[in-house]
C-alpha cells in the first residue's frame, strides 16, 4: 500500500551526474562559456551559467522538464534576474519544497535561452541531470523489467527480494492480466533512518513509496525484517503496475481496488487483517463499498479494516468472475470511467449491488 508500511522517509545529500550541454551556436559572438547543474538532494537543484557577447546580455531563461509519465510535453521556463553586461554569471535554484521533491534515480533535462542587446539569440541543446544517491555504494540486480539497487553486502538478501518481486508480478499477471508497461527501479535502503533522508515531506508511518509517474520505488528494508520487506516489495510493485495500466487524465481508481490489488499481490491475507475482517463481520461493522472508494480512515483500526475488506473484495471479484473480467475492469478505468459505470459495464452491477453480493460471500468465508 502506498501509505501502510510503518517507516520514516528520506534526507540525503546527493551529487548529480551531469551531462555537459551541447551548445547551439548563435549569430555573432553570443556564446555560453560554462553551464552546470548540481544537486543538494533532496532540498534543491542548483543551476549555473556563464555567457559572453559583444553586446550586453539582456535576457536569460532556464527551461527544464522532469522525466516522468505525463499526458502532455510540459516544461518550465524561469526568467533570471541579473544586471545586463557583456559577460554574465548567473545561478538559480529549483527548491524541491515547491515541487514536492524528486525520488532517487529520477532525472530531468534543462536548457538555456539567452538574448543580447544586438539581437543575438542562443538556445543550448538539452542536458540531462540525474539524481543518484552517492552517499552509498550501490550495487544492482536486474531481472526482466525490474532492477533492484541496494548497498547492503548480502547477495542472498537481494536475491530473496528479487524473487518476491517476480512472484508478485507473476501473480498479478495470472490473476488480473496486469503487467508492467515500463521497467521498474527499486532503491532498497538498509533501514528507516536511511530511507528518511530521501523525502521532502516524510511521514513516520511510511515504509515504502511508489513514485508511480517515475516508475521508481524507494523502500527501507533491514535483513532482519525480510518477511515484512518481501510483502512490502510486492505491495508497492502492484501499485506501480496498476498505475501504469490505468493512468488517465479523467479519473483515479477507487481506493478499495488500488489497495486491494496491492494487498492481493502480497499473497495470503495476514492474520491481523483477517482478524479485523472477522471482527467486523461478527459486530456488523463492515464498511460499505462506497465508503471504501475514498482514502481510508486515519484511525488505525478502521484503516486496517479498510485494507482487509479491499483484499477480500478483489479476491471475490477474481475468484467469482475470473482474470479476464478484472483485466477488462482495469482497462475500463483506464478510459476514465466512473466507479459505478465501470462495474456496470464489466460485471453488470453497481457498487451497492456489489456490496450486497460481497457481504454474502465474505460471511461464508469467516
Amino acid at each position: 500500500m502506498k501509505k501502510r508500511f510503518a517507516i520514516l522517509a528520506l534526507v540525503l545529500c546527493l551529487t548529480l551526474a551531469v551531462l555537459s550541454p551541447v551548445i547551439a551556436q548563435a549569430q555573432g559572438e553570443l556564446t555560453v562559456l560554462d553551464s552546470s547543474a548540481e544537486a543538494d538532494f533532496p532540498m534543491r537543484l542548483n543551476f549555473n551559467l556563464s555567457a559572453r557577447s559583444n553586446f550586453d546580455i539582456t535576457d536569460i531563461r532556464l527551461c527544464y522538464s522532469v522525466d516522468r509519465t505525463s499526458f502532455a510535453d510540459v516544461f518550465t521556463e524561469t526568467l533570471l534576474d541579473f544586471v545586463p553586461a557583456t559577460t554574465v554569471d548567473v545561478s538559480w535554484s529549483l527548491e524541491m519544497v515547491m515541487v514536492g521533491g524528486l525520488p532517487p534515480g529520477s532525472s530531468l533535462e534543462y536548457w538555456w535561452k539567452i538574448a543580447d542587446a544586438g539581437g543575438g539569440r542562443l538556445e543550448t541543446e538539452p542536458a540531462s541531470v540525474r539524481f543518484d544517491d552517492t552517499r552509498y555504494d550501490w550495487s544492482s540486480l536486474t531481472e526482466g523489467q525490474i532492477t533492484l539497487y541496494c548497498y547492503q553486502d548480502d547477495e542472498a538478501f537481494v536475491n530473496e527480494l528479487m524473487d518476491s518481486a517476480q512472484v508478485a508480478l507473476a501473480r498479478l499477471a495470472a490473476d488480473t492480466g496486469a503487467e508492467l508497461e515500463k521497467p521498474a527501479q527499486f532503491y532498497v535502503y538498509a533501514n528507516s533512518l536511511d530511507l528518511q533522508g530521501a523525502m521532502i515531506h516524510p511521514q513516520e508511518w511510511t515504509g515504502g513509496v511508489a513514485y508511480t509517474r517515475y516508475s521508481i520505488i524507494a523502500i527501507g528494508i533491514a535483513p532482519t525484517n525480510i518477511s515484512w520487506g518481501k510483502r512490502a516489495i510486492a505491495h508497492e510493485l502492484a501499485h506501480l503496475v496498476v498505475s501504469q495500466m490505468t493512468l488517465n487524465p479523467y479519473n483515479e481508481l477507487p481506493t478499495w481496488l488500488d489497495e486491494g490489488l496491492a494487498m492481493y499481490a502480497e499473497g495470503e491475507l495476514e492474520s491481523e487483517f483477517a482478524s479485523s475482517l472477522e471482527g467486523a463481520i461478527d459486530n456488523d461493522s463492515l464498511i460499505s463499498v462506497q465508503g471504501l472508494c475514498s482514502p481510508f480512515s486515519a484511525y488505525s483500526d478502521r484503516a486496517s479494516l479498510g485494507y482487509a475488506q479491499s483484499y477480500s473484495l478483489v479476491e471475490y471479484l477474481i475468484g467469482s468472475y475470473g482474470q479476464g473480467k478484472m483485466l477488462e475492469l482495469l482497462n475500463t478505468f483506464k478510459e476514465g470511467s466512473g466507479y459505478d459505470a465501470a462495474l456496470e459495464a464489466v460485471y453488470g452491477f453497481d457498487m451497492d449491488t456489489m456490496d450486497s453480493l460481497w457481504r454474502e460471500y465474505v460471511t461464508q468465508q469467516y
